[in-house]
């Protein structure tokens, strides 16, 4: 059963699983004991750090490991902007950073910096939101539902010039390679390179201002408290090693399978959006997004197939908000399909969910109604008119992808210049209606307000 969704967890390394079982046997004692149980302990943490730090491109003084990825990153916002209280409480984010940078980031004066539509951030925008109380810049490697490369050194060279930190998060990008120089602060999670879970790395480059905000503990620098999961850390640095030896030739791989992807999604399911940047992107991961589809229907039914995939659609969160990745871009978030790629994945594996796709698609648009043949329900267009002659969908208390599919039904009820209003209340039609209008060479006049929900007004261009 092919496992595609490495973004989220990838499957224990080999190498990992044996430095795991090894380490059990051999550090299991704390590591800050004096007796023979207690150095070899220390010795096998050291190495781990060695490795790690190697591979971050630090020293190994500067890199301490937490318990995940989310606790580093947490860590790292809150030490920095600690240390740096005298400068002020001011943060910059990008929009499209994890939720656990977002999230941290609400306790502070926080200004966030939008994207464009491949997912991209503008060096030029943030350096513009610094502050002369600016206590730390945030921006990751590579994002996490998209696979967009972000400007590091570019960010990282103008954050200096402005006497800013930078924390980068690089837990989707460290598996194949280091993060461009110029950091200050970086975190990154083993389970996303094929480590075990509960292991995050934190590192902080010297003449960085860190003052950690837990009580003082002499563990790992007092950076993270508590005794470590030493095997786990182990199995950690051992297979990021590993998968970093082996980096550039899967790197080129795999590219290769997502390319395919790319380039025959559209192909062969109409009405179809690949999203992210289609050149600065991690090598294993590709999203796409299917107009008048069930994000959570086409998972149950890929699932069936045989296929592990993950989605930022609203329908597959227990929020029922579009993913904010997606909404920072400006993209279609209904039927969501990230695609991530394991190491090892065959191009058969490929062509077969690239065979089981339309048909899958097909079927879940046809459970919930959409149109027939997409690409050609609009229909020949009537005498134009006037925008006064307009017709109201109400959609209200129905969630994605209904109130698009109910539009799509009716745009060809209306003439050239005619319009159609949309009552939703589901936050994902602000995204979803949009972009069904760009896909569809239709007019999107906005959002007015009403009664209830928001009424989205789309006139008839074709």
């Amino acid at each position: 059963m092919p496992y595609f969704d490495t973004a989220s967890a990838a499957p224990l390394h080999p190498v990992a699983r044996e430095a795991l079982l090894a380490a059990l046997d051999e550090g299991w004692a704390d590591p800050m004991r004096l007796y023979r149980e207690g150095r070899r302990a220390r010795l096998l943490l050291d190495a781990a750090r060695e490795t790690a730090a190697e591979a971050v491109g630090c020293r190994p003084d500067e890199l301490v490991f937490t318990p995940s990825g989310t606790v580093a990153l947490h860590s790292a916002l809150a030490g920095v902007t600690a240390g740096r209280r005298r400068t002020g409480r001011h943060v910059v984010v990008s929009a499209v950073e994890h939720s656990a940078v977002l999230h941290a980031a609400e306790a502070y004066d926080a200004t966030t910096v939008g994207v464009d539509r491949t997912g991209r951030l503008s060096p030029a925008d943030l350096a513009a939101a610094l502050r002369p109380d600016t206590a730390l810049a945030c921006v990751q490697s590579a994002n996490h539902e998209v696979g967009t490369l972000q400007p590091v050194g570019e960010v990282a060279e103008l954050c200096r010039a402005a006497g800013v930190p930078l924390l980068v998060d690089a837990a989707q990008s460290l598996a194949w390679g280091p993060v461009a120089e110029g950091w200050s602060v970086l975190a990154g999670s083993a389970h996303k390179w094929g480590g075990p879970p509960g292991v995050g790395l934190l590192a902080v480059r010297k003449g960085t201002r860190f003052a950690p905000v837990h009580p003082a503990d002499e563990r790992e620098s007092g950076r993270s408290p508590g005794f470590p999961n030493l095997p786990a850390v182990v199995a950690a640095a051992a297979s990021l090693r590993a998968v970093r030896a082996q980096a550039a030739q899967e790197a080129a791989r795999l590219s290769a399978l997502v390319d395919l992807i790319r380039t025959r999604v559209p192909l062969l399911v109409p009405d179809t959006e690949v999203v992210g940047h289609p050149t600065e992107r991690l090598p294993h991961l590709v999203t796409f997004s299917c107009l008048y589809v069930d994000g959570e229907a086409l998972l149950g039914a890929l699932d069936r197939e045989g296929f592990s995939v993950s989605s930022g659609s609203s329908c597959t969160s227990s929020t029922l908000t579009p993913s904010h990745v997606l909404k920072a871009m400006g993209v279609l978030s209904e039927g969501n399909i990230r695609v991530s790629l394991p190491p090892g994945t065959s191009r058969a594996d490929v062509e077969r969910f690239l065979g089981v796709l339309p048909s899958v698609v097909a079927e879940v648009r046809a459970h919930l109604g959409a149109p027939a043949d997409a690409a050609t329900a609009a229909g020949p267009a009537p005498e134009p008119a006037g925008e006064s002659a307009g017709l109201v969908v109400d959609s209200l208390g129905k969630r994605c992808p209904i109130p698009v599919i109910e539009l799509a039904k009716v745009i060809d009820r209306v003439p050239v210049g005619g319009t159609v209003t949309v009552l939703s209340d589901d936050e994902a039609a602000a995204l979803d209606i949009p972009a069904w209008c760009e896909m569809r060479a239709q007019d999107y006049l906005g959002p007015r307000p009403a009664p209830r929900g928001t009424a989205y007004v789309v006139r008839r261009r074709t």
